[in-house]
């Protein structure tokens, strides 16, 4: 039986989206509900596996992984993209990788409840409720404030279009901002430095990797209005952390919604988790039932059809 090796289920929660047991007879399942330690146990546990269903940048799958599990046949990664794999490698060794479709509507969702939370102070008040205290702050409206976007691509349409119904204006700036999709929905294109220090609400939806790397630092907090909110759905490397957390510390910026880390899962001694100015999730932007099914159902089929000789959406 081929040997497969399930990465990355924190919640423990795979088998309850797509039914292992009536594949039993062909595949011998493991899954791994917690991070390895580090890439020496990633490779003293996974040595012997064949295939690896994993979820996207969680578990990096590095050149030497990659080198070392001289078993490893299939990588199935939900996602059609996948940073954390290092592809190159992967096609020197001949080793299949493929992805699942996902649901793109999850990630506006949280960044909108990550909005709507630092405005009204939800995690003061909630707090404060039980503790036994009754209306403790005093929130801002969202009608008629700067919703400031990095990113206007497939996440970053759908928050704008949010924005526009809550009556916000909205600008944006990307590297690669699409002009046409910023006219379609009334966004107004601006440089990196006129949206830093317009947004009432900065909120970032542009993809990890070298481009936009440390591109919020304390330089560009600094610029930012005090009453300002900082939103990270995206990728945790795009804002420096260290920098964030002094921008906080010193109430440089007024809050920050974060779902991303630039390590992850978050250390529990990391200073982000005893700020009272940042409202933190535990990179649940894409986490729903909805898109499980379709992932990890999706994977199996792309497992499948590698071992037919048939793959399915090929990641090169």
């Amino acid at each position: 039986m081929l040997k497969v090796a399930i990465l990355d289920d924190y919640q423990n929660v795979s088998q309850q989206f797509v039914d292992l047991e009536k594949l039993s007879g062909k595949y011998e399942f493991k899954i791994f509900n917690k991070p390895f330690d580090d890439e020496a146990d990633a490779l003293d546990q996974l040595s012997d596996f064949e295939a690896l269903l994993i979820m996207r940048e969680r578990t990096p799958i590095t050149k030497n992984i990659i080198e070392n599990l001289t078993k490893l046949k299939f990588i199935i990664t939900s996602g059609l993209k996948n940073k954390s794999i290092d592809l190159e490698t992967a096609k020197k060794k001949k080793i299949i990788v493929c992805g699942s479709e996902m649901n793109t509507n999850p990630t506006p969702e949280l960044t909108w409840g990550l909005i709507i939370g630092l405005a009204r102070n939800f995690k003061e008040e909630i707090d404060n409720m039980y503790q036994g205290y009754w209306q403790t702050t005093v929130g801002v409206e969202l009608k008629g404030k700067i919703l400031g976007l990095i990113g206007l691509g497939k996440v970053g349409s759908q928050v704008a279009k949010i924005g526009k119904a809550f009556g916000m204006e909205v600008m944006a700036w990307s590297e690669n901002l699409n002009l046409d999709t910023c006219k379609e929905i009334g966004v107004l294109p601006c440089s990196k430095e006129d949206l830093i220090k317009n947004s009432d609400f900065l909120s970032i939806h542009v993809q990890g990797g070298e481009r936009y790397k440390n591109c919020i630092t304390i330089k560009e907090m600094d610029k930012m209005k005090k009453t300002a909110f900082l939103i990270n759905t995206s990728r945790g490397p795009i804002i420096n952390e260290d920098d964030l957390i002094i921008a906080l510390s010193t109430n440089e910026i007024a809050g920050a919604g974060i779902d991303v880390y630039e390590n992850e899962p978050l250390a529990e001694n990391n200073k982000l988790r005893f700020l009272p100015n940042a409202l933190l999730t535990p990179h649940i932007g894409y986490v729903t039932a909805e898109n499980y099914i379709i992932i990890y159902n999706q994977m199996i089929a792309a497992l499948e059809g590698c071992v037919n000789g048939k793959p399915i959406r090929v990641i090169e």
